[in-house]
């Protein structure tokens, strides 16, 4: 059969860290060749799927990933070699089989899932059909609506602020194309704001502005460029944000160093809700910390459909942990990170499952990432959703974007995204 695999081959790449990532690439018995590379998180929870590191200091700290290569042309190639490429849930299923560990630890999250990815775009080339209707079928149509880093702090910029992101979400556009200039608008008064206000335009890892600001500043400072923008906020542009509140936890509590205070989860729900009553925000991303499951239920109640509340460490992609989350109505969206679980079809898996419960997914790429695009490609497929890439700078991101705007160009709608709100 033309479209089985012949064979395996990996390769350390750089991401945009300039740290060690694993490609894969498969070739068919036809000859089609594909590659896929892998993203690395900096903000990482404790349950998602490892990635296998060399541990050698001498090289590149102890980063490097030469094990996985190893683990991709010896043990996967194996086992993969002579199956049908376009069987992706025999593929990935003989893929995590093999690893036979919960996460991913023997063989590596990174090997296992560069090998999927890849194999997966070698399918849609035998197919003659873009990845995403490989992935999601012919009924994958609506393009994601972007949630775009706009402000940076936590791990993401030296903890310049203690949230991780503030993003600008195009709530009013119709297509990808219309939401891509909106936020684009935003990014640039948002530039000049800083400037007017003598601060630094320095950029943090996913191409946000990390400017030393107290935690309610940024949401004042983005409303302001909103504004300058020519937008109303909330109707036009509203905010997201990611508290990636597991790094924050602290004895007693949460640990604010930028507005120099420790907070209980209920004062920082309070806070969380008090904020959402003055700013237009309608996304929030990991308000407590990983295993902290008390108050989750308790602010998603609290603002119940007026704010989507997205479990991203609390979750790491997992369908156990996302089976505990609905069940306990922790939140309402969930973060589909594919490298957190390991293979296309367990990320998709969670997605469709988070569809049922009539939950909202947002497909996320990682702080460390490549300029491969097949992220853009699995947004599709797991839609009708968003997608969180980071902001419209750095070609890891662009990448992303681009592909979008690409498939944009070739449809009749122009690229249309389904109305903001709906799961």
């Amino acid at each position: 059969m033309s479209s089985c695999i012949a064979s395996l081959r990996a390769y350390e790449v750089l991401d945009s860290r300039g740290r060690p990532t694993v490609e894969a690439e498969v070739t068919l018995s036809s000859g089609i060749t594909a590659r896929a590379s892998v993203p690395s998180g900096a903000s990482t929870g404790r349950h998602e799927a490892v990635e296998l590191r060399d541990g050698d200091a001498a090289r590149y700290s102890g980063r490097g990933v030469l094990r996985a290569i190893a683990n991709v042309e010896g043990e996967i190639s194996a086992a993969l070699r002579g199956l049908d490429a376009t069987e992706r849930a025999l593929i990935d299923a003989t893929l995590r089989s093999l690893d036979g560990t919960p996460n991913c630890s023997r063989l590596g999250g990174n090997a296992i899932l560069a090998a999927s990815v890849a194999t997966a775009r070698a399918a849609a080339l035998a197919q003659d059909v873009p990845l995403w209707q490989h992935l999601g079928g012919d009924q994958s149509s609506v393009l994601p609506r972007p949630m775009i880093n706009a402000l940076s702090g936590g791990l993401h910029a030296e903890h310049s602020v203690d949230l991780q992101d503030y993003l600008a979400i195009p709530v009013a556009a119709t297509t990808f194309p219309e939401a891509i200039e909106h936020v684009a608008r935003v990014l640039a008064a948002l530039a000049d704001e800083l400037r007017a206000r003598g601060r630094t335009l320095l950029r943090a890892d996913e191409g946000g502005f990390a400017a030393d600001l107290g935690n309610r500043d940024g949401l004042e400072l983005l409303v302001a460029a909103i504004e300058r923008a020519g937008f109303a906020p909330g109707d036009e542009i509203a905010i997201g944000l990611d508290v990636a509140a597991s790094h924050l936890v602290a004895e007693g509590g949460y640990r604010l160093a930028a507005d120099n205070e420790t907070v209980t989860a209920d004062v920082w729900s309070e806070r969380l809700i008090a904020w959402t009553q003055d700013f237009p925000i309608v996304s929030i991303e990991d308000p407590f910390g990983e295993d902290d499951w008390a108050p989750w239920p308790r602010l998603t109640a609290a603002l119940e459909s007026r704010v989507q509340i997205i479990g991203d460490d609390l979750l790491c992609t997992q369908l156990d942990r996302l089976e505990q989350a609905i069940s306990t109505d922790a939140a309402n969206a969930v973060l589909v990170k594919a490298n957190q679980v390991g293979t296309l079809s367990d990320a998709l898996a969670v997605g469709a499952r988070a569809r049922e419960a009539n939950w909202r997914v947002i497909v996320s790429a990682r702080s460390g990432e490549t300029e491969d695009d097949w992220l853009a490609d699995l947004a599709i497929a797991a839609g009708p959703g968003q997608l969180k890439v980071g902001s419209l700078t750095q070609s890891e991101r662009l990448a992303k974007y681009n592909r979008l705007l690409r498939i944009s160009a070739t449809r009749a709608d122009g690229g249309a995204l389904a109305r903001w709100g709906s799961a």
